[in-house]
């Protein structure tokens, strides 16, 4: 394993060494250290310097991605490896965002052509449904799309919804449903049409429970609210789906049925027949905008080396943090409020991803894999959790990302926003030292609480403004950083077997909470919990 390697103990070394030396005499010592740790990736600029890093660093974390193989990895990953090996499965969510004179086949199959089959079959309907061709069962055009998913299905597309509010449709609204709690569902169809509501319905399977529960409740809603026409289903609801059968069932027209492939993972497609509502409210433009700064990302990573690799080295600093210093969090913290669901996708991308406590070859790891990731927009974050940031006994390695241009110029708040943010990436660097609080005049029996530690490490990413371009450029950013920790610590960064014990047992006792006829034989804590609910509702 990696730990055992001479690369990793020459790691250890280098973050005892980067723990002793603070920011603030970094900056002293260096006075060109913002620009010695930067990368820019066609407008994004990300500025490393706030991190417990110096050169010596950065080649040793070069050392180690070559001794994991990362190179030979990616390449592995861009050209239709299985390196799902699990499943064993290639891993092409690059391919939804290659431009469509690419080529690429993997196991005889043309990937390029059928992505691009799929995204020309989603802008037709787009269009459509956008102009008011497309009509609901009563010949009124659509102005509200719910869509039915959850995992993948919903976190990417409801992020990216919200995200890219200034390039909407004026007149469609979408509204997102994940929860099997029924209050979800009746939160979205309240105030809404059945006449003028399209249901999007994402299940690759078209069998997934929490899915299929809230797309049987919406139509029983449409159908109530429409007569009870059976035929009004196929004008009102389509499918992301490859079961064709079970699409058809339902009452859904097949030829309103969108693909996707098993070599794409949930969390990494809203790239592609996953994101028709993104495509349905900014339109095929806009959506075609956001793959071009996929793909943008997508070429750097694959040719940028590694040293200059921004996926890369976030990657790289994220495992020395993790490994090596013992930080078990990292915080995403958004100065923009349209991302404020960006924490949240970042959360299944990589948890699901990197959870991992057994390697590639079925061993148990040695080391910790994965962090938890979490975040709020500034500046709410600043009135709600900035103070364990600040004071906390671990430090929390932080990305900050912001923009140049607000997202609404009419709203004149965007100095005081992007002063909040770069205050607090420098708060955090530099601190403020006991002898500084003196300095002000304070009270010595209040100097230790007004002293702050500093040399909390963090990653500055700005762009000119939050475009389609630029949010493609942030996901793929995060998606290779993931892969990049994922091949460090000799993880499959592409299943996610750790959702499905769960699951099997939710389908277990559904049936014992509807009957008290059911013998239970779990352990006396759950069979104590079912047979009080069955209780309460006299069964």
């Amino acid at each position: 394993m990696i730990d055992s390697t001479a690369e990793w103990t020459a790691l250890r070394a280098e973050a005892d060494d980067q723990l002793n030396k603070t920011l603030r005499q970094r900056f002293a010592d260096n006075p060109g250290r913002a620009r010695d740790l930067s990368i820019e990736v066609d407008g994004l600029h990300a500025d490393l310097s706030k991190h417990l890093i110096e050169a010596s660093t950065v080649d040793a974390l070069v050392a180690l991605a070559n001794a994991a193989g990362l190179s030979e990895k990616i390449d592995a990953m861009y050209s239709g490896e299985h390196i799902n090996s699990t499943e064993d499965r290639a891993v092409l969510h690059t391919a939804l965002r290659l431009p469509i004179d690419a080529t690429l086949v993997v196991d005889g199959q043309d990937t390029v052509a059928d992505v691009h089959a799929v995204l020309e079959h989603m802008a037709s309907f787009a269009n459509d449904v956008r102009s008011g061709a497309w009509t609901g069962h009563t010949g009124q055009r659509i102005t509200t799309v719910v869509n039915i998913g959850i995992g993948g299905s919903d976190l990417g597309p409801f992020m990216a919804y919200r995200a890219l509010e200034a390039f909407r449709h004026e007149s469609i609204e979408c509204r997102y449903v994940s929860n099997v709690d029924g209050t979800h569902l009746h939160q979205a169809l309240t105030g809404i049409d059945p006449a003028t509501t399209l249901f999007i319905v994402a299940s690759k399977t078209f069998t997934t429970l929490e899915t299929l529960s809230n797309a049987k409740s919406a139509r029983a809603w449409l159908l109530d609210g429409l007569g009870g026409d059976e035929s009004a289903i196929a004008k009102h609801f389509v499918a992301l789906s490859t079961n064709a059968e079970g699409v058809a069932a339902f009452g859904i027209d097949t030829a309103n049925m969108f693909e996707f492939w098993d070599w794409v993972g949930g969390r990494y497609s809203m790239d592609a027949a996953i994101g028709l509502s993104l495509m349905l409210a900014v339109g095929p433009d806009n959506f075609m905008d956001m793959l071009s700064g996929f793909h943008a990302m997508d070429t750097h990573f694959r040719t940028a080396p590694i040293e200059q690799n921004l996926p890369a080295m976030l990657g790289l600093i994220g495992v020395f943090y993790r490994n090596f210093f013992d930080w078990p969090t990292h915080a995403v913290l958004p100065y923009c409020q349209l991302l404020d669901r960006f924490p949240a996708y970042l959360q299944q991308l990589d948890m699901e991803s990197n959870g991992k406590q057994t390697t590639i070859d079925g061993e148990a790891v040695s080391y910790d894999t994965g962090a938890v990731v979490w975040g709020e927009p500034g500046t709410n974050g600043q009135h709600a959790f900035y103070q364990l940031i600040h004071q906390g006994t671990t430090p929390v390695p932080c990305d900050f990302i912001g923009f140049y241009e607000p997202d609404f110029p009419a709203v004149d708040h965007h100095d005081a926003l992007i002063a909040n943010l770069f205050a607090q990436a420098e708060a955090l660097a530099m601190g403020k030292t006991a002898d500084e609080v003196r300095a002000e005049g304070v009270d010595e029996s209040l100097v230790s609480h007004k002293t702050f530690p500093g040399n909390r490490p963090s990653t500055m990413l700005m762009a000119p403004r939050l475009t389609p371009f630029v949010l493609g450029q942030l996901v793929s950013l995060y998606e290779h950083r993931t892969f990049t920790q994922g091949v460090i610590w000799g993880v499959n960064s592409f299943d996610q077997w750790g959702v499905e014990l769960g699951k099997i047992l939710a389908k277990a006792i559904i049936p014992e909470l509807e009957s008290s006829s059911t013998e239970l034989t779990h352990d006396s804590s759950t069979n104590a919990l079912i047979e009080r609910y069955r209780a309460h509702h006299n069964r």
